[in-house]
């Protein structure tokens, strides 16, 4: 065996990437992005996958192109189960889904080999001298509204911006970009944020935080702990939930590049140094040169307004949380209203899908944890809720005590629906509830038919699982396109 080379020097596209042994945990997109980057500098890599993909799939694309490029793949539950016998390795560099445990990587962080994930080699291929900015987001709820909102808020003021990470665009392919950007919006997950070490962005928010994916930390503390990490070496400014005291505890402990402010944003007026709303008026007392006693504005409630309804309470967080990283990067106060007003959602956030009968079906998908689903029943007087999926071993009781009242009646589907049901007996026994069991792709159906014989005129039908979809379903999106075609279904008898 040789000397392992110690790769943490590697602080930039540019610094000597020749010759090191990294292996790439996944074949993914973030997989491949990492490992197409790593041979382009020089590294010898090797991509192992415990999935054998089949002809034709995206995988097997993906891989083909690799052995082009004279990347080694290996793929095979036996490829994942131990550092390879045949070959020296420097350092991993692993997909986000990779869990701390996995034998590979446990065995890797035994031995002392530096384990990044692929948001941490992005932030180590950055040019060496004017590298974009970024601005980093993470929570349990609401990141990709509000790195969407901050980069229409960056676009509007004339800059070169896009949203990245967690988002979908992998970070990798927007550092490396042929034309660079001014500033990128990043969103982290608490995944992504475990396997990060020296990232140190110009401002940063953790927008929420709530128990969620316990089943891949092991605990709460270890999740609360990743999610801090999004604060660690924020240059400007930390931008915390006022309404969320762990956040604030979180700016509080974090290690911040000097001169970084605490920057509140709250849903109520705002003190100084932090964003808010006045009225119907979003103000900025935190970026402006006498905070004590004035404001900016930043547009209004109107704004955010959408198809004739307005914005839900945590809509207008999400967007004072982006205003806030917007300021600290320097936009003027037009560029944030103006970025409101040209966001538009992505879809299964929040959605009316249809009014039949004097009842809205309302599509909020990606509520896919109870604090998603809490918000979104907030919004609401009178619902009808369906709910189910995989709790990942969240504690649904909190949400059903507190919603009980606002309930006509619970539709249940999904693998945790009995832990749900009990809930409900526990804290609703008052309120209806009906239990689809099928698994099949009628499920759905079947599920929005059962809904709508419960709902009364001016009742909202709402799909805010608080559970994750892959049960049953590909995605969330899956699942909300399924309620989508269900509800549409209804038209012919629901008038």
């Amino acid at each position: 065996m040789t000397l392992r080379r110690d790769p943490a020097g590697l602080t930039h596209r540019d610094a000597d990437w020749a010759g090191l042994r990294v292996l790439v945990a996944g074949l993914g997109i973030s997989g491949f992005a990492a490992a197409d980057t790593l041979a382009e500098r020089g590294a010898h890599v090797l991509v192992v996958d415990a999935t054998q993909p089949k002809e034709g799939s995206p995988a097997w694309e993906r891989a083909r192109i690799l052995d082009v490029l004279e990347v080694d793949v290996r793929t095979g539950p036996a490829a994942t189960a131990a550092l390879p016998e045949d070959r020296d390795v420097d350092l991993v560099v692993t997909s986000p889904g990779w869990r701390p445990d996995q034998p590979l990587l446990a065995a890797a962080a035994g031995v002392g080999i530096p384990v990044w994930g692929e948001v941490e080699l992005a932030w180590r291929m950055r040019a060496a001298t004017g590298a974009a900015p970024w601005l980093t987001i993470t929570g349990t709820n609401g990141k990709t509204t509000t790195v969407q909102m901050l980069a229409t808020m960056l676009r509007a003021a004339g800059l070169r911006a896009t949203s990245a990470g967690n988002v979908g665009t992998p970070i990798l392919d927007a550092v490396m970009d042929p034309e660079p950007f001014d500033v990128i919006a990043v969103e982290l997950s608490s995944f992504q944020l475990h396997w990060s070490h020296s990232i140190s962005p110009l401002a940063s928010a953790c927008l929420n935080i709530a128990p969620d994916h316990i089943d891949w930390h092991g605990s709460f503390e270890e999740y609360w702990s990743a999610k801090a990490k999004v604060y660690a070496r924020s240059q400007v400014a930390c931008v915390y939930n006022v309404a969320d005291e762990q956040t604030r505890r979180m700016v509080e402990d974090a290690e911040v590049v000097a001169g970084a402010r605490a920057i509140g944003f709250t849903t109520g007026v705002p003190a100084p140094s932090m964003v808010g709303v006045v009225d119907d008026v979003l103000a900025d007392r935190a970026f402006v040169d006498d905070r004590r006693r004035s404001a900016a504005e930043l547009g209004t409630l109107a704004d955010l307004a959408r198809d004739g309804a307005a914005a839900p309470p945590h809509v207008v967080a999400n967007a004072l949380a982006a205003a806030a990283l917007a300021r600290a990067y320097g936009i003027p106060p037009v560029a944030v209203r103006d970025g409101l007003r040209a966001f538009v959602p992505e879809p299964h956030r929040v959605a009316q899908v249809a009014e039949i009968a004097g009842v809205r079906y309302v599509d909020d998908s990606k509520a896919t944890n109870p604090h998603a689903a809490q918000a979104s029943l907030r919004a609401f007087e009178r619902v009808v809720w369906i709910a189910g999926g995989l709790l990942k071993g969240a504690d649904i009781d909190p949400l059903v005590a507190e919603m009980a009242p606002r309930l006509r009646g619970v539709v249940l589907l999904g693998a945790d629906r009995v832990q749900i049901a009990r809930s409900l007996a526990r804290h609703a026994p008052e309120v209806p509830v009906v239990d689809v069991s099928d698994t099949d792709t009628g499920a759905m159906d079947n599920a929005v038919r059962a809904a709508a014989d419960l709902a009364h005129p001016g009742d909202v039908v709402l799909l805010a699982p608080a559970a994750a979809s892959m049960d049953m379903f590909a995605d969330y999106k899956a699942r909300g396109d399924a309620f989508a075609h269900a509800v549409r279904a209804l038209r012919p008898s629901g008038g």
